[in-house]
């Protein structure tokens, strides 16, 4: 199997960070959009997609800045992370989105998290 790499996607917001921490790192916020239900419990999430659940913990945050969780079945030096940013030119709020993936699937993982952050968005207003 090959390994993995990291790769990083960024989309503008136009959101105060407070509420897109809300949408990044809460039940409520990421069953919105990223899962059909999500749990937590002890730093724990439960994601769930039509009836298979996968477990991640968060394994650092920083309120309003970040948010990194690991996949309880992957290795330990995968992960994927939200972070939000500020443009220093426009000051716009900037949702960088890092995960990992194999070489020939990191074009499919993109638009996997297009199609999830287009959802967000709409769920945003934006």
């Amino acid at each position: 199997m090959s390994k993995k790499q990291i790769f990083t996607v960024e989309y503008p917001v136009r959101c105060s960070p407070s509420i897109l921490y809300e949408f990044l790192s809460t039940p409520a916020g990421l069953q919105e959009w990223f899962a059909d239900k999500v749990d937590e419990r002890d730093n724990v999430f439960s994601f769930s997609w039509n009836g298979t659940t996968d477990k991640a913990e968060v394994t650092m945050s920083e309120f309003e800045k970040f948010i990194r969780f690991h996949w309880m079945e992957a290795p330990p030096e995968e992960f994927f992370e939200f972070r939000i940013e500020k443009s220093e030119v426009t000051n716009q709020t900037i949702l960088v989105i890092s995960d990992f993936a194999g070489k020939g699937e990191v074009k499919d993982q993109t638009q996997l998290w297009s199609y999830q952050v287009k959802d967000l968005f709409h769920r945003l207003g934006n």
